[in-house]
Order: C-alpha cells, then sequence, then structure tokens
C-alpha cells in the first residue's frame, strides 16, 4: 500500500534536504516527490511504502506531515500517449481525480475519493 504524505515546508534553500535527510535516516525510500508553491511556504508531496517509519523520523526532526493519504500508483510504459490512455479509463469510469504525478521506475500515482473505482478503472490490486 503505498501512502502520499504532504509536508509543509519553508520555501528556501535546504528545506527538501531536511526532509529527505529524515526520511532516508529512518531507512525509507522516497518514491516519489512534488513540490507546489512558489512563495514563502510549498506543499510537498512524497510518496513513500512505509509511512509510520517516515512520520516518526520527521517528527523527530520537528517536520509534520499535514495530510495523509493512501493512494493508487500504477507501472507504466514510458511512451507517448500512456497517461492520456489511463487517464481516458479513468475519466469513463466518471471518477474525478484529485492528485497526479509521476514516481520512479516507471510509475503514476493517482489520488481520488473512491480508491476502490479507481482502482478497477485502471486495473491495479489493492
Amino acid at each position: 500500500m503505498a501512502h502520499d504524505l504532504v509536508i509543509e515546508i519553508e520555501n528556501s534553500p535546504g528545506a527538501l534536504a531536511e526532509v529527505a535527510a529524515a526520511i532516508s535516516d529512518a531507512g525509507v525510500n522516497i518514491a516519489a516527490a512534488t513540490c507546489i508553491g512558489s512563495g514563502e511556504r510549498a506543499e510537498l508531496h512524497i510518496l513513500v511504502p512505509h509511512a509510520e517509519a517516515a512520520k516518526h523520523s520527521l517528527a523527530i526532526s520537528h517536520l509534520a506531515v499535514t495530510r495523509e493519504r493512501e493512494v493508487v500508483v500504477v507501472d507504466v510504459q514510458d511512451c507517448p500517449g500512456v497517461l492520456a490512455d489511463l487517464t481516458r479509463k479513468i475519466a469513463r469510469a466518471g471518477i474525478d481525480l484529485d492528485l497526479v504525478y509521476v514516481a520512479t521506475r516507471n510509475r503514476v500515482v493517482f489520488g481520488a475519493g473512491d480508491l476502490a473505482a479507481l482502482r478497477s478503472a485502471v486495473g491495479a490490486a489493492n
């Protein structure tokens, strides 16, 4: 089960390094990351396989996870049209996505209110 953790960080040099170090110190791999924000604060989304260990290590480093959620991760081929095909399937199933980003090893991370329907639409295992 994959988890998207959201950490609000200062948008300053070294902020991402601090988060990455805290998580790696716990022995947890960051499978994906995306950061949004051009002001003083930024919202960092990270994909981790072991959320509890990552959250514990972040807390020790005085970094707080502001939101956490389970997400659907789909293995894909790295070629034109793959994302379009997947999102067409999702749209035909009537699923409203609220999160999408790319992970390591040719994977796409999806978030939606109805994960069971999302899994079914993309043919992902539980």
